[in-house]
């Protein structure tokens, strides 16, 4: 049965504003851009162009998960933006909550990516068809039936850290697109948070980073 779509409300959390960058920590449960349908209209953008009309999209995060997303405030700083995705400047930090007990201090988790056309939006690994994905990871506390990680995409793939984080063995809880069982029912949210950004600033190419504290 498909999910009612009912987005936290609220005033936008603005992290940062100046002539070039807006930085808004999106809570989980919101889309970052609307959908196709008139029930799925209500989204981050839509919200953000209420209060800063001149806003433009540069990336986008998935509905559940909550955190750091940057918008252009010029055509100049989009493109800009844009550019350092595409080449990687951007250095992005999640945290997350992740099913049972992780062995090992730190790892990497390196396997190709590619849309499961059947049930999208998932997405699976394929070594014939899919795209470079890579994953660093490292542990930061150990709980009873679970264990918080950082995790640091190298790329950025669609679904990236929830399907690597999958295949090892160890699904990030509350997701209801890879997770099940306990992994799935112990919590009400999807337990992944971007929580820090740092990119090369448009307007003179000062290296800035922002932080916004997990809330799980």
């Amino acid at each position: 049965m498909a999910l009612v779509y009912d987005p936290p409300t609220g005033p936008l959390s603005v992290i940062h504003r100046d002539e070039s960058l807006l930085v808004i920590d999106k809570p989980s449960g919101l889309l970052s851009v609307p959908g196709k349908s008139d029930e799925h209209k209500d989204c981050l953008e839509s919200r953000v162009k209420k209060e800063f009309v001149d806003t433009l999209l540069v990336h986008r995060l998935d509905m559940d998960t909550s955190g750091l997303i940057i918008f252009a405030l010029t055509k100049a700083a989009q493109r800009h933006l844009g550019l350092q995705f595409e080449r990687r400047h951007i250095k992005k930090t999640y945290q997350a909550m992740v099913a049972g007990n992780v062995l090992q201090d730190e790892g990497e988790v390196t396997l190709p990516l590619v849309v499961d056309w059947p049930n999208r939006p998932l997405q699976k690994v394929c070594a014939e068809t899919g795209k470079p994905a890579q994953t660093h990871w490292k542990v930061l506390e150990h709980l009873k039936n679970s264990t918080r990680l950082h995790l640091y995409p190298i790329t950025g793939r669609s679904h990236q850290l929830r399907v690597h984080m999958k295949e090892t063995g160890h699904p990030i809880l509350g997701d209801r697109f890879y997770a099940s069982g306990q992994a799935l029912s112990s919590v009400d949210r999807l337990m992944l948070h971007s929580e820090a950004l740092s990119l090369f600033h448009p307007n003179g190419g000062e290296r800035v980073s922002f932080h916004c504290p997990c809330p799980f």
